[in-house]
Formats: C-alpha cells, sequence, structure tokens
C-alpha cells in the first residue's frame, strides 16, 4: 500500500515538475521575445534617425549645388551681356570707320579725277609748246626732243665731272697730309720690336696621370680649385694639357699659376689648394704692380695713384686681338708723344692719355658700361687732370674731340692696332670677316661678284655693265665703304675698288 502510495507521490510530483518546468520555459521565451521587440523597435528608431540625417544632408548638398549653378549661370549670362555690348559697340565703330571710308574713297576718286583733267591740261599745254617749238626750230617733234634730251644730258655729265674732279683734288689733298702724317710717325717709330702677347688659356703637365689626382674623390680637389680660383677647369682626353676657362683674366692667371705650383708640389689636396691659391694671388698682385710701374715708367708718366698703377697693371693679362693691352697703351704713348712734340701740342698730356685710354678694361668684366665710360670713372675718381680725361674719352669717338691732344690719341690707337704684326685673328674671324665683308657688298643691286683680298684690307666689286653707269659705279663704292665702317670693326681702313667694263665688239664681213 505504501508503494503505491509512493509510486503516486512521484507521478504527481512529476507532472507538478513538468507543469513548473513549462511554465518556467514559457515565461523564459516571453521575456527573450519582449527584449528582441525592444530591440527591433531600437534599429527601427536608429534606421529612421540616419535616413533623416541622410536626407537633410542630401537635401543640403543638393541646395548648394544649386546655388553654385545658378551663380556660374549668372557669371555666364553677365559674361554674354557684356560681349555683346562689345560686339554692338564694335559693330556700331565698324558702322562708323566704313562711313569714314566711303568718304574718303569719294574724295580720293574726287582728286582722281582732278588730276587726271589737269593731267591732260598739261599734256595738252605740252604738246601745244613742242609743236610750236618744232615749227620755230623747222624740226620735227621727235627731233626737238631727243635734241633738247641731249642738251640736258651734256649739261647734267659736264656738271657731275666738274663736280667729281673737285671731290677728287680735295680728297687727293687730304689724304696727301694724312700720308706725310702717318710717314712722318712712321719714322720716328719705336726701335724695338713689339710682339703680341696672349694670355695662355691652357696648362700642361708632365703625364695625364696627374688628371686624375687633380680630380680628387669624388671631385673633391677640382671642386675646391674651382671654387677657390673662380675658374672652370676642364678635364678632357686631350694629352698632356688642362684647360682653364673664365672671362676674367686675372682669375685665370691665378688658376694658371695655382696649378703649376701644385703640379710642381705634388701634394693637391684640399687644404693645400686654398693655400696655394693665395699663394698665387699674392703673386699675380706682386706681377701687376711691377708691371704697371715699368709701363708708366717707360711711358713717360710719373706721379700716378698707387691704386691706379694697380688696375692699370691687371692689363697685362688682358689681351685684344692677341695684342697685349698694356703693351699696347705703352706703345700708344710713344707714339702719342712723338706726333704732339711735331704738331706742337703738349706731349706729357698726349702720353698719358694714351696710356690710360684703356684702363677700363681691366673692369669691364666686372663694371657695367663701356670701357670707355668705366675708364673716365676711374680717371676722376683718383684725381687724374681734365685734360687727360679729354685726350683719353675720345679714342672711340664716344665723346667729340675736345682739345688736340684727343684727336692725337685716337690716330696713335688706330696706329698702333692697325700696323702689321700687331694684332691677330684666329682662322674662325678672319673667314668671318671676310665674308661679312663680302655680303655688304654683295647686298647691292647691279653687283655681279666681289672678293676680299689682302687680308681683308681690299675688297673688289665686278659690277654689270650695262645696268651701271661710270657715275653711279663711283656712287656704289661710296656706299659700299659707308655700309662696312657702319656695321664691320676691323682695325686700319679697307679699301673699295669698283670696276666696270664695257666692250663693243663688232665683225667685218
Amino acid at each position: 500500500m505504501s508503494l503505491k502510495v509512493l509510486l503516486s507521490l512521484l507521478a504527481l510530483a512529476g507532472l507538478v515538475g513538468g507543469v513548473i518546468g513549462y511554465v518556467f520555459r514559457l515565461l523564459l521565451s516571453l521575456g527573450r521575445k519582449g527584449s528582441i521587440e525592444v530591440e527591433v523597435k531600437q534599429l527601427l528608431l536608429d534606421a529612421r534617425e540616419e535616413a533623416k540625417n541622410i536626407t537633410s544632408q542630401a537635401e543640403e548638398e543638393t541646395k548648394q549645388k544649386i546655388a553654385v549653378v545658378e551663380a556660374e549661370l549668372r557669371e555666364k549670362e553677365e559674361k554674354t551681356s557684356r560681349a555683346e555690348d562689345r560686339v554692338f559697340k564694335r559693330e556700331e565703330a565698324l558702322d562708323r570707320k566704313q562711313l569714314e571710308l566711303d568718304k574718303e574713297i569719294s574724295a580720293v576718286k574726287a582728286k582722281i579725277e582732278e588730276i587726271r583733267s589737269i593731267k591732260e591740261r598739261a599734256d595738252t599745254l605740252l604738246s601745244e609748246r613742242s609743236n610750236e617749238l618744232a615749227r620755230v626750230a623747222g624740226l620735227t617733234k621727235e627731233e626737238a626732243r631727243e635734241r633738247l634730251y641731249a642738251e640736258m644730258k651734256r649739261e647734267a655729265d659736264e656738271d657731275l665731272m666738274v663736280r667729281l674732279a673737285k671731290l677728287e683734288r680735295d680728297g687727293m689733298d687730304r689724304l696727301e697730309r694724312r700720308a706725310k702724317e702717318i710717314l712722318t710717325t712712321a719714322i720716328h717709330r719705336l726701335g724695338n720690336s713689339v710682339a703680341s702677347d696672349t694670355m695662355a688659356t691652357a696648362v700642361t703637365i708632365p703625364n695625364d696621370e696627374l688628371k686624375g689626382k687633380i680630380i680628387g674623390k669624388e671631385g673633391r680637389n677640382i671642386k675646391a680649385l674651382e671654387r677657390a680660383t673662380g675658374v672652370e677647369i676642364i678635364i678632357d682626353d686631350t694629352p698632356g694639357s688642362i684647360l682653364l676657362s673664365s672671362f676674367d683674366p686675372i682669375r685665370r692667371a691665378i688658376a694658371r699659376v695655382s696649378l703649376e705650383n701644385l703640379i710642381v708640389d705634388g701634394r693637391i689636396q684640399p687644404a693645400k689648394i686654398e693655400e696655394t691659391v693665395e699663394k698665387a694671388k699674392s703673386e699675380i698682385n706682386k706681377i701687376i704692380k711691377e708691371k704697371a710701374e715699368a709701363a708708366a715708367f717707360e711711358a713717360g708718366v710719373l706721379n700716378l695713384d698707387p691704386r691706379l698703377l694697380m688696375i692699370l697693371g691687371r692689363l697685362h693679362f688682358r689681351t685684344s686681338y692677341g695684342q697685349s693691352v698694356l703693351q699696347h697703351s705703352v706703345e700708344m704713348a710713344h707714339i702719342a708723344g712723338m706726333i704732339a712734340e711735331e704738331v706742337g701740342a703738349n706731349p706729357s698730356i698726349a702720353r698719358a692719355g694714351a696710356l690710360l685710354h684703356d684702363i677700363g678694361k681691366a673692369l669691364d668684366h666686372e663694371v657695367q658700361g663701356t670701357h670707355v665710360e668705366i675708364g673716365r670713372r676711374i680717371l676722376q675718381k683718383f684725381g687724374v687732370s681734365e685734360e687727360v680725361v679729354k685726350a683719353m674719352q675720345a679714342h672711340h669717338e664716344e665723346y667729340p674731340y675736345e682739345t688736340v691732344e684727343s684727336v692725337i690719341v685716337q690716330v696713335a690707337d688706330a696706329i698702333s692696332g692697325g700696323r702689321p704684326g700687331a694684332r691677330r685673328d684666329s682662322v674662325e674671324q678672319y673667314l668671318k670677316r671676310l665674308a661679312d665683308i663680302e655680303e655688304i657688298a654683295m647686298s647691292f643691286p647691279g653687283v655681279e661678284k666681289c672678293y676680299a683680298i689682302s687680308a681683308g684690307r681690299e675688297v673688289r666689286v665686278f659690277v654689270k655693265p650695262d645696268e651701271m653707269s661710270d657715275f653711279a659705279a663711283r656712287e656704289l663704292a661710296r656706299n659700299i665703304a659707308l655700309r662696312i665702317e657702319n656695321e664691320l670693326k676691323y682695325p686700319g681702313e679697307i679699301k673699295v675698288a669698283v670696276i666696270r667694263e664695257t666692250r663693243a665688239i663688232e665683225f667685218a664681213r
């Protein structure tokens, strides 16, 4: 009995437990369902909020884009309006110009008609006069015209020949006087030889192995040398030679002396390079001072400012067409002094003006202006007398000849630079000068051929005889000479010879 009760109780307990478990699971599932609904509702709220934000941002961006587009449209409309205004104004201006042009055309047509009528009256009067002259002279109209033309031509030719003869006579007198002056100067020329001096830009080295040593590791030595001297050093495949390139001749001289000393010493390194360059500068300054003092003493120009002498000595390293400028200045001083003594001028002023005439070339690569203007400023700065300044400033005709000494300095410059052997050109410059002379001569009409001869001192021009008369040939020679003077630079003078040949050939049968 008790077992049944126990089993009944167990069954009842199991049933009650199942009911409780079911109720518990039902309550648990209901709780989870509530939380999921809450989450879903929250997600829906977030989505609606985000959609609202996106919509507002899109509306704002749309408004901004619409505003930009409207601004661009307004700007384009304004530009279009302005362009239309300009086109309208241009059309109005063109209309006005067209009206003015029509008026001018009408006026020109009226003038043409007036001129035509005047010409017709003139032709009628001329014909009547010719007929009357022919009737009075008993000649035909053609005979009278030919006789009148022949008479006018004869009178014109005689007048031209008289004028040409006078010009030739006066020109020969002037040339003779100039030749006497040149011969007098040539007789009293210097007895010593004056050789041209060219500043060398190539440094000879004992062997090509030194090139690598001069360049140094990663180019340190050559960079230090270029930085210290301010000169570009060119090391190429040329055996036994190194080139120095610079517009400043003093720098080239310092670089040359420094490089030669470094090669002799054998220790080529940045520290040694700086020390050697400083020593080379001292040596060059010493040479400049010695050369200037010697030049002033030889030229007979004393009591010059020491600073002025240092500038003058720099011309020892400056050349012009292969001629040393300092040596050229000393030679000019001698020539100017001789000419001044011959003509009764002041020899001391002439010598000083000639010695200092090119002093501006010592600084023309550093100071702006022509070497004449630079030289004037240098001489005025160091208190040189005004007579010497006037004597030097006119040697290139940049300033007028104010004194006799200024003319003497210009003549001495032409003689010293133009004498044979004083200056030399490179082959390229020589050929270019000849080509320029021939090109100028060939540019004139009627020229058949031309040749520049005597190293460019003379040009012979052959003209077509059937296109040019003797008088025109003389005029052509003068025009060619004027063109050469105005367009070319050359020492001395160039002779222009125009040749016109006329041949008359007949056959007797």
